[in-house]
């Protein structure tokens, strides 16, 4: 999937007319047909990555419309209204604590691209820039990151 991922990028950035967006669906895309390839073989991978992409940008497209047609106000109350249980706490904190684990298992430029990005909202310029390392070089890393972090974290769910 890797060898497709600028074309792809290309094409959703050329459908939703924001570079950072298409970057964030390609990623989810690429994970989806990794996952989806682990269960099965996929007959036309291009085609079949080409669809997921186009279905998750069409999902996106539909969250943001509902976003923006919401109220600020309306959001709020909906966010404090639903306070999660003990439970559902103490489960997010172990698979954090698990996804740090994993985190901590990647070589040190791979960690620090992957957390740029997902946590600081960096683009893949601005990290390339930032480690002086290069764009493609940073895109692998975080499909590395992502592949790395999902297959721990189904691993040690498992057991």
């Amino acid at each position: 999937m890797e060898n497709h991922y600028r074309e792809l990028l290309r094409f959703l950035s050329a459908r939703l007319g924001d570079r950072q967006a298409a970057a964030d669906v390609a990623h989810a895309a690429d994970l989806r047909v990794l996952e989806r390839s682990s269960q099965a073989r996929i007959e036309h991978p291009r085609a079949f990555l080409y669809r997921t992409a186009l279905n998750l940008a069409v999902d996106e497209h539909r969250r943001s419309r509902v976003r923006k047609a919401e109220p600020l106000h309306v959001l709020d109350e909906e966010e404090g209204m639903s306070e999660p249980s003990p439970q559902v706490l103490e489960d997010q904190r172990q698979r954090l604590d698990l996804l740090t684990l994993a985190l901590n298992e990647l070589p040190p430029l791979c960690r620090e691209s992957f957390l740029l990005r997902k946590l600081e909202g960096l683009s893949h310029n601005e990290i390339a820039a930032h480690l002086n390392i290069s764009r493609s070089l940073v895109e692998k890393h975080i499909v590395n990151a992502m592949r790395h972090c999902r297959l721990r974290m189904q691993a040690w769910e498992s057991s």
